[in-house]
């Protein structure tokens, strides 16, 4: 079986990351023996370590170098950590680049690695004028497709299958336990349905989130109509927003345990019954563990950013979305989504045929 050196390129944004998880893994069961190598954010770079799939992961950090380049005192140390950074690339002799991101970053990060096959978009799939850097050009169909799909297209083009592989994220034991502990506290199994909701974004995209009263009374309706127990999980900075949801609540509620990491999260979801959100990256880790997913739909395009497993789309078409207008102070496309089509949404996913 022939074993070659891959780089995969998908810098930043951990539901952008994710995504690019399934070609991966559509990679590695094609090439079992291949070396996959993968050059992210930091963000990203503790989840990718986890995932066997993963053979090595290299830290491209834009953030410190964006910095010490406009530093004087750091310009020459920052130079250095960037000569060596090209050097390295190219001292691991790649067979091919996958560049799934398409950006002026990614295309001369592949370029520079010396890979003798740069696989990435054409020109209409890509921006900054990527598709430069690239010596083998993936054309998509005109229709729009979910980030998942393009993904797989990439990996298409160099003849390999894109079904049968497990899309499941890989849990380390380190992150296994901790959540074992969490649930452990609790005198007697918790109720079932659990239904776990996520209602925080990035700071940059709060334009995504639905408004927390309606969170809060999704919640107790949740708890007095189908007798379930509803947890709450949170990440960096959504703690506050956590709590003024389940204050505006009735009933009660389950606060989720703080988690060190994606894959902690993930094994948060993994034992519940069903995730409710918008369109975030814990939507996505959610959906790669099987469970199915809710999503509530504001700005961002459903098709481009749907889900990978089973899941219930809940949105309005008002007219301007989708968009990407962050400063937006209207939200009606937010505003015209219901508690009762949520709900009804969540209904459907538990019992289908009821």
């Amino acid at each position: 079986m022939k074993r070659f050196r891959v780089l995969v390129l998908r810098l930043s944004a951990v539901g952008d990351v994710i995504r690019a998880l399934p070609a991966v893994k559509a990679l590695k069961q094609s090439y079992p023996a291949s070396s996959v190598t993968w050059v992210v954010e930091e963000p990203s770079k503790a989840l990718l370590e986890s995932q066997p799939e993963v053979d090595e992961v290299i830290l491209f950090p834009r953030m410190r170098w964006s910095k010490g380049i406009k530093s004087p005192k750091r310009l020459w140390r920052t130079v250095g950590e960037i000569r060596r950074f090209i050097l390295g690339l190219r001292h691991r002799k790649f067979d091919a680049a996958l560049d799934f991101h398409g950006i002026l970053k990614s295309g001369l990060i592949s370029f520079i690695s010396g890979s003798p096959i740069r696989i990435g978009f054409d020109r209409r799939s890509t921006q900054e004028g990527n598709f430069i850097f690239s010596n083998v050009k993936v054309g998509l169909p005109e229709q729009r497709m979910s980030r998942i799909q393009k993904n797989l297209a990439l990996v298409k083009r160099m003849g390999l299958k894109t079904e049968g592989f497990d899309p499941k994220l890989h849990i380390p034991a380190e992150d296994s336990e901790p959540v074992e502990s969490f649930f452990g506290r609790f005198p007697k199994p918790l109720r079932r349905p659990v239904i776990a909701i996520h209602p925080g974004t990035s700071r940059k995209t709060s334009y995504k989130r639905w408004m927390p009263i309606r969170y809060s009374r999704l919640a107790d309706r949740l708890i007095d109509e189908l007798g379930s127990s509803v947890i709450f999980t949170w990440g960096p900075q959504e703690l506050d927003l956590v709590e003024e949801i389940r204050r505006g609540m009735e009933k009660e509620s389950i606060l989720g345990p703080r988690t060190e990491s994606l894959t902690q999260l993930a094994e948060v979801f993994r034992r519940c019954d069903v995730y409710i959100g918008g369109d975030t990256g814990p939507m996505h880790v959610a959906s790669f563990m099987g469970i199915p997913v809710v999503v509530i739909y504001g700005p961002t395009d459903p098709v481009v950013n749907e889900p990978f497993g089973p899941h219930k789309k809940v949105m309005n078409e008002v007219g301007c979305n989708p968009c990407r207008k962050r400063s937006c102070n209207e939200l009606t496309c937010l505003k015209t989504v219901t508690v009762d089509a949520v709900l009804k949404a969540v209904k459907e996913t538990l019992y289908p045929t009821a």
